[in-house]
């Protein structure tokens, strides 16, 4: 797949790895440009651009910035129709604590309304920088789990194709509505690994048979 990637911090740098290691033909861009051609610099099949020039012919875009900036970062991109954005952001408070919206709309329902004109999906953002830079196999045989919310089928299924090239077990979350859910989800996780003192090596786990 062709995807853009906006952020440079540890998510944009997890995916940038992940993403090259897996064959995927990956542009990236962000506030620094002189900090996206570094990263860009240490994989192979990753290219630089400045915002107005990241998107290209890119399928996907994935949002690896702060919810605050997310919007904002994706209409400097320029014309989004009919293109994917996999939103991984989480709407939090400064200390990582707590979310600042929720119950009535969420950081994805949100982004969505900012850019009509893209399909909007929730995915990777219960997951740990740490933890998407390692990959999916944890202790134990267990695989990590992406969920999946969007109310495009055909975003959600390129989402799903996204997070199953790098390896990882995909959940269907349903509606973006869902992301109201996902997001509190991720608060979890993030106290479990900074409150708790569980460390940034764990992810919720969905179990089937």
């Amino acid at each position: 797949m062709k995807i853009t990637i906006i952020g440079t911090g540890n998510m944009g740098s997890a995916f940038a790895k992940q993403l090259s290691g897996a064959g995927h033909i990956v542009r990236i861009t962000g506030r620094d440009i002189a900090k996206a051609k570094a990263l860009a610099e240490q994989f192979p099949n990753v290219n630089a651009y400045a915002p107005s020039e990241a998107l290209g012919d890119s399928d996907i875009v994935l949002v690896a910035t702060a919810y605050e900036a997310a919007s904002q970062a994706l209409q400097s991109l320029g014309n989004l129709t009919g293109k994917t954005v996999i939103d991984i952001t989480n709407p939090l408070s400064a200390d990582f604590m707590s979310l600042t919206i929720g119950h009535t709309t969420s950081a994805a329902e949100e982004i969505a309304k900012a850019v009509p004109e893209a399909h909007v999906v929730k995915a990777f953002n219960t997951l740990f920088a740490q933890v998407l830079a390692d990959g999916p196999e944890f202790a134990q045989g267990q695989r990590g789990s992406v969920f999946v919310a969007s109310d495009s089928e055909r975003a959600k299924q390129s989402a799903v194709a996204l997070a199953e090239s790098l390896g990882w077990t995909t959940v269907d979350a349903g509606g973006l509505v869902n992301a109201r859910y996902l997001e509190p989800l991720a608060a979890f996780n993030i106290y479990l690994g900074y409150g708790a003192g569980l460390g940034t090596s764990i992810a919720p786990v969905w179990l089937s048979k």
